[in-house]
């Protein structure tokens, strides 16, 4: 039995956080100085340079841990914590 956790997708994660802020590609592309096609591009790499990854998280207004460590459990749970 393989107990080796899968590696986190970077950019999978930027992809949900930058949905969740109700942003579009074209918009985060304009805000680090790069092409909507490179957002695609990184959004779809399982890796993404610490460089890059910092200046994704200031335009998203998060860290780049918080990048890192994202989960779709997390935000449900932090929603579901809200109460009226």
């Amino acid at each position: 039995m393989d107990t080796t956790s899968k590696p986190k997708h970077i950019g999978r994660n930027i992809s949900r956080i930058r949905e969740l802020r109700e942003m579009k590609q074209e918009a985060l592309a304009t805000a680090i100085g790069v092409s909507q096609q490179t957002i695609s591009n990184i959004e779809n790499s399982e890796v993404v340079e610490d460089d890059k990854l910092k200046e994704i998280a200031k335009a998203l207004g998060v860290s780049a841990e918080a990048i890192k460590n994202f989960s779709e459990e997390g935000v449900i749970n932090f929603f579901n914590n809200f109460t009226d």
